[in-house]
């Protein structure tokens, strides 16, 4: 499942993607480790306490469960935005999402995304995601019809809720076996 990224070529910010093609992984708990959690339901009847590490740096923040609807990926993604929570980690639950595509980075140190670090996998239902507090990602999307997914956030109404930088926008290419998933 290759995944190119590439970007426009007088961009500064994604200059490492010129040339690099990343892969689309299906995720695993170790592969996101570094920038998030996968909140899976028990494989048996009962509960699993604590599925996510769900950080909240801001004692005033109150937790916000929010339903978003997004739509359905295109063979190609233009990407203009990512966006981050400094102070909240977020977590998305499917609920009528079969397969979503996640894009993810940690931070430059000048609060951007750092290109190096560029990562995309490919989600499958009913597996969550539960970013890490500052980690950069795109807005949820989901390969073959729109879905909806819970949204799970600590907010408290500031704009350090969340960060939109401008970002150069760069492609995302999905291959029709990255989109229909593994046969």
């Amino acid at each position: 499942m290759v995944l190119p990224v590439r970007q426009k070529a007088d961009s500064d910010m994604f200059q490492d993607f010129t040339t690099r093609t990343g892969q689309v992984r299906t995720v695993t708990a170790e592969a996101l480790g570094p920038f998030g959690d996968l909140p899976e339901g028990p494989a048996e009847t009962g509960r699993i306490d604590l599925a996510a590490t769900f950080s909240n740096l801001r004692p005033q923040a109150r937790t916000n469960v929010a339903l978003v609807r997004c739509d359905a990926v295109p063979t190609e993604l233009r990407v203009s935005e990512m966006e981050c929570h400094p102070f909240s980690a977020q977590a998305f639950i499917p609920l009528d999402a079969r397969d979503y595509i996640v894009v993810v980075a940690h931070d430059d140190g000048t609060g951007k995304p750092d290109p190096s670090t560029l990562t995309a996998f490919r989600v499958s239902h009913p597996t969550g995601i539960n970013y890490h507090v500052g980690v950069w990602h795109i807005g949820m999307a989901s390969f073959g019809d729109p879905a909806t997914f819970v949204l799970l956030i600590h907010e408290d109404g500031t704009p350090d809720d969340r960060r939109f930088p401008a970002v150069e926008p760069f492609d995302v290419v999905v291959s029709p076996e990255t989109a229909s998933g593994p046969s």
